[in-house]
This record gives C-alpha cells, sequence and structure tokens, in this order.
C-alpha cells in the first residue's frame, strides 16, 4: 500500500533561450513532436550539423562537449544538464568521456520537415 507515498517533482531547467542566446520561437503550423533516445560511444563526434527547429536534449549518462563551430566556443554537458540547442548554427557533439554518452532528445518541428540538416 503506496497511499503515504508521496510524488516528487524536481525542477531541472527553465529556459527562454538556446545554448547560443537566441530567443526560443515554436513551429506556427503543423507542429509535430519527436522523441529519440541518442546513445553516442566514446571517442565519437557527430557530423557538424544544424536544426532548423527547437531541440531540447537531456543528459541522461556520460560527457558531451558540443562545439558551435561558426565560433569555436565549447561547452560540456554532464548527467542531470539540459540543453536547449542553438538552430541554425553549425554544430557538433563529442563524446569527450570514457563512458557512452546517452540523451534523450526532443524535436518540435513543423510535420514533414527535417529535425537536422548536415553540413554539404
Amino acid at each position: 500500500d503506496n497511499t503515504g507515498a508521496k510524488v516528487v517533482v524536481t525542477p531541472l531547467a527553465k529556459a527562454t533561450t538556446t545554448a547560443a542566446g537566441q530567443p526560443i520561437v515554436l513551429p506556427q503550423k503543423n507542429a509535430q513532436v519527436i522523441a529519440s533516445a541518442f546513445d553516442i560511444p566514446p571517442g565519437a563526434t557527430l557530423p557538424v550539423h544544424q536544426h532548423p527547429f527547437p531541440r531540447y536534449a537531456y543528459v541522461l549518462a556520460g560527457t558531451l562537449q558540443v562545439t558551435n563551430v561558426e565560433t569555436g566556443e565549447s561547452t560540456t554537458y554532464k548527467p542531470g544538464d539540459f540543453i536547449v540547442e542553438m538552430i541554425g548554427k553549425w554544430h557538433q557533439g563529442s563524446n569527450i568521456g570514457s563512458e557512452p554518452v546517452k540523451l534523450l532528445v526532443i524535436d518540435q518541428v513543423e510535420k514533414g520537415q527535417p529535425a537536422t540538416v548536415l553540413r554539404q
């Protein structure tokens, strides 16, 4: 019997801007939410890419370094960090730790549009 059990809500993040300081603007039509689990092995680096729409990531495990390749600035994220990804800016992520990086990723896109665009 768990009638005395208490639900615990722990606030993780509040944000009005992306990691690059941009205001968060949501898709205005045919919004679609996509949730994905990412598993990035140690030493792996994602290709240079950008997101045309809002993307959020919660770090479950590992150490992720995200570099804005336009400015050269890097930010390191650890378990428990919530990332409001930069929009329309070329960047890449690298697992700089010794264990897999595990992310819960949530995209908000216009239905039928890509969440990620790779640099050609």
